[in-house]
């Protein structure tokens, strides 16, 4: 009978657990709807600015021969010293999804020491911080909070202050990792260039269609304050693209947590009437055999 009782205990504590995590499974579903209107809201406001910056930099090819002459477009094919900033989450029970982030990070730095350049670490989410403090690995800058609740005003102090450092020469790249979101069922790692800002990415050789007029001497700084305002918002967008891929990453792995609880609670249900049926059968042994006793 104490089996017994031991088998009961589990089930109950199975079925406990299944509350919980079906709990969270419901509440990251809510989120994951809030923050995935957010990030459309902000997907087109970052296509609009991505677009103006294009603009700019076209007229600005166009008008000198040698191409754009700007520090936020300096090419740098080999770099010798790199800023890496990294989004995790502050909490887990979300998969592999922090664990994916960590991992990209850690080739990149290992790609760079092979060139023997110098990486500078940048982390956002308790969950990265953790990681490579208990690898006693050193980090240049270190938020918490941020990455559960993305806020415009401190994502950008954060960035502005690495991209000051790329101003002043004292690095020479700066890339931004975080774990994206694509749909309910799917994340994958994005790896973006901020800054030098990458030619690739502006469609500086097409023919331009618009009526926007800049004076001379107003491109540059016109130029800079787009640069600055594109990097700001590229930030925040990550942020808030990472929060939505936490939430289903977190959903997805509540649901299957979940599932598991409720197939490890039919096996213990099987094992539970299996060891009550031998516990009856066992005293109906013991009832005959002390009637045929008596005989």
């Amino acid at each position: 009978m104490a089996n017994l009782k031991e088998i009961k205990r589990k089930i109950g504590s199975v079925k406990n657990t299944q509350k919980t995590t079906n709990a969270m499974k419901l509440v990251s579903s809510a989120k994951l709807k809030r923050t995935e209107e957010l990030a459309k809201r902000s997907r087109v406001y970052a296509a609009k600015l991505t677009e103006l910056l294009n603009e700019i930099a076209q007229k600005m090819q166009q008008s000198n021969v040698e191409g754009i002459d700007n520090i936020f477009f300096k090419e740098c094919n080999n770099p010798k010293k790199v800023d890496i900033v990294f989004i995790t989450a502050d909490k887990g029970l979300c998969g592999g999804f922090n664990a994916q982030t960590i991992k990209r990070v850690n080739r990149l730095i290992s790609e760079y020491k092979a060139q023997d350049g110098e990486v500078r670490l940048r982390a956002i989410g308790r969950k990265g911080i953790d990681y490579f403090k208990f690898n006693r690995v050193e980090l240049s800058n270190e938020i918490i909070g941020l990455s559960a609740a993305p806020d415009y005003k401190v994502s950008s102090e954060f960035i502005s202050e690495v991209a000051d450092s790329y101003v002043k020469g004292e690095t020479d790249k700066i890339i931004l990792v975080h774990n994206g979101y694509v749909s309910m069922i799917a994340q994958e790692i994005r790896q973006d260039q901020v800054l030098p800002v990458e030619s690739s990415k502006l469609q500086l050789n097409a023919v331009s269609t618009s009526e926007l007029e800049v004076e001379p001497d107003d491109d540059d700084t016109l130029l800079e304050a787009l640069v600055k305002r594109y990097i700001e918002y590229t930030m925040y967008y990550s942020l808030i693209d990472s929060l939505a891929a936490e939430h289903s990453a977190r959903m997805q792995a509540m649901d299957a947590a979940t599932k598991n609880a409720k197939e490890m609670v039919k096996t213990l249900t099987v094992k539970y009437n299996k060891a009550r049926q031998e516990a009856i059968t066992t005293e109906l042994i013991e009832i005959i055999s002390g009637m045929e006793s008596m005989k």
